[in-house]
């Protein structure tokens, strides 16, 4: 007899209210969120995963006290089983739940910075799992900046432990488009919000050591942490390495997402391009020409508008767009500028490529 094979059916919850017309259609959106919202409860309630919108890229939620449901994430994603899970929260009460010491430095930033695009590490629980947290005695939260997820994670109950709502390795979801591409049928459901209007990741904040140290830079930037805690901030070196890190079996866990694994990176090859904006420009064109005359699609992307923040809003978006087009070599254009959100979105790119950089004479030729 034929083993009967059960195929998962992704629902798709319909939690977006902005754009509705006359009262009565706003009415209406507000009473399908709320439904949706209620849906998507019950399904986390009973072990299920959720996709779930947030102001920085679309989460893949299940109960963060759950083993299995923290399995099951690992195991939709395609996942390294080491690689912690950022635990979302939606008040501060809930932290209870995942550590016992919340530093007074953590607790000026969540007045400053919560909910929003900040994520902060404590020491945790022993009730929380190990499989959440990647086998560390660490866990990673946030309270993310979204109010049908905010209320997702009232109704339901459950703090949620969500990574980003992708295939793991590349590029992070900034729509529920994204994820119904990655993960029909592998999850239960998807509460539609609106696209990402941040399009990064958080940023990681290590709060276990006497000074907060960053593990992933973000939207909340190394400035205004310090100008929160009184100049008491410091930068992983690891961040200012240029180079995959080490995945041998010796190396230690990850403390925070995206330190260690293959992250963002299209399926396309990827090299970015560093000079000035002119320079940057023609060297790209060349090396698209050059690709084009070997019988590869290829394109060139280029971020001259001197805006990193618009940039890391469109940064996925585009490299999604490029592998729906099919498209097989992108020659990209560095971040300008220095900022602290640059430096952010440069540390995306720099990991989608692999680490592939050319720097760029002002001529448009390669240096070595």
């Amino acid at each position: 007899m034929r083993k009967k094979i059960v195929v998962m059916k992704t629902k798709l919850l319909d939690a977006r209210i902005s754009g509705a017309g006359s009262l009565k259609q706003q009415q209406e959106a507000q009473q399908r969120a709320e439904q949706a919202v209620a849906v998507a409860a019950e399904i986390l309630q009973s072990g299920g995963l959720v996709a779930f919108p947030t102001e920085t890229v679309y989460g893949l939620g299940g109960d963060a006290l759950n083993p299995q449901a923290a399995k099951a994430i690992y195991a939709a994603k395609g996942r390294p089983s080491d690689n912690p899970l950022i635990v979302h929260i939606a008040d501060e009460a809930q932290l209870a739940l995942l550590t016992e010491r919340v530093p007074e430095a953590a607790q000026r930033l969540m007045q400053a910075f919560w909910p929003g695009p900040l994520t902060m590490i404590f020491e945790k629980k022993a009730q929380v799992p190990e499989s959440t947290t990647g086998g560390l005695s660490t866990v990673a939260v946030r309270m993310p900046d979204d109010a049908a997820t905010l209320a997702l994670i009232r109704r339901s109950g459950k703090c949620l432990a969500g990574p980003s709502a992708n295939r793991s390795g590349g590029p992070s979801p900034t729509s529920w488009e994204h994820v119904l591409r990655d993960l029909d049928g592998r999850i239960d459901a998807i509460l539609q919000g609106e696209d990402c209007r941040v399009g990064i990741e958080s940023t990681v904040l290590d709060m276990t050591g006497q000074v907060p140290v960053i593990l992933r830079p973000g939207w909340i930037t190394p400035e205004q942490i310090a100008e929160v805690t009184g100049g008491k901030v410091e930068m992983d070196p690891a961040l200012f390495v240029n180079r995959p890190r080490d995945v041998s079996d010796h190396s230690p866990p990850p403390k925070a997402p995206g330190m260690k694994y293959k992250h963002y990176a299209p399926k396309a090859e990827m090299v970015v391009l560093q000079g000035s904006v002119a320079a940057v420009r023609r060297g790209a064109q060349a090396l698209v020409r050059e690709k084009e005359a070997e019988g590869r699609r290829a394109v060139a992307l280029l971020f001259s508008d001197g805006d990193p923040k618009e940039t890391a809003r469109t940064l996925f978006a585009q490299l999604r767009r490029c592998d729906e087009e099919g498209i097989e070599f992108i020659a990209a254009g560095a971040v300008q500028g220095s900022d602290s959100i640059g430096f952010a979105v440069m540390n995306r790119m720099l990991k989608s490529a692999g680490y592939q950089v050319l720097q760029v004479a002002d001529d448009g030729s390669f240096l070595k």
